[in-house]
């Protein structure tokens, strides 16, 4: 059985083609009591984060299709906690969420890169027991 934890990769099986996940590899930030949450890394998103709107004012910076689940929202991964407030640790210096006013700041003043700093449009999520249940099944296996 696969030792489902935050931090690790997951990587769909060719049980998922034909699906939202055909291809992709899923980073878990969140496996606990509440469920799993995690983030698709191989998926670009349609536009640039310019290209949205209400972020008209910044820099080009890539956005990842993280997920079908809540695609209003950009949630954001980072290496920088000396530049951005309020993530919470993942693992080895990978940080989930924070000040969103100074992830951009980030970006557009402090150069920060795609290396550093990954957004993602949406997430991917499952109820207690259902990535267990989908693993069992095998739609998805670890990435080496």
């Amino acid at each position: 059985m696969m030792d489902l934890k935050a931090g690790v990769y997951i990587r769909s099986t060719a049980a998922l083609i034909g699906s939202f996940f055909e291809h992709t590899i899923i980073l878990l930030v969140q496996h606990n009591e509440d469920g799993s949450l995690g983030f698709v890394t191989n998926k670009s998103f349609e536009k640039s984060l310019h290209e949205l709107i209400e972020f008209n004012h910044s820099k080009p910076f890539p956005l990842m299709d993280g997920g079908p689940v809540d695609r209003d929202h950009i949630f954001v991964l980072h290496k920088r906690p000396d530049l951005i407030d309020g993530g919470e640790q993942i693992n080895n210096g990978l940080y989930l969420g924070g000040n969103m006013g100074q992830v951009i700041e980030a970006i557009n003043i402090r150069g920060a890169n795609k290396q550093e700093i990954q957004l993602f449009i949406g997430y991917c999520g499952w109820d207690v027991g259902e990535l267990e249940t989908e693993v069992e099944e095998g739609s998805w296996t670890f990435n080496y």
